[in-house]
């Protein structure tokens, strides 16, 4: 999904985002709901690109399992894709 995003500058961003989830990322973004229950969700590039993520245990562990435009009602929003791609949607 990173891949996909074309313009460098946001690719960039979206990955410093992402490596600040290291530090305390339970702190960070807000707990998702209903079948992507489980996984956080944080924002990034001037709100628009959201961050879709799990947090392990007691020793941060944090995998990333998404990034993309939040485009509610839309089959390329970030949510409808890691629903998709997780099997719950």
């Amino acid at each position: 999904m990173l891949e996909e995003i074309q313009d460098r500058r946001v690719r960039v961003k979206v990955f410093d985002r992402i490596r600040r989830l290291g530090e305390d990322p339970e702190k960070q973004g807000k707990p998702l709901v209903d079948e992507l229950s489980g996984f956080r969700s944080i924002r990034a590039v001037g709100q628009r690109y959201r961050i879709v993520y799990k947090v392990y245990g007691d020793v941060v562990e944090v995998l990333v399992v998404g990034a993309g435009l939040r485009r509610e009602g839309s089959k390329s929003d970030i949510y409808s894709r890691m629903a998709k791609l997780l099997g719950k949607g």
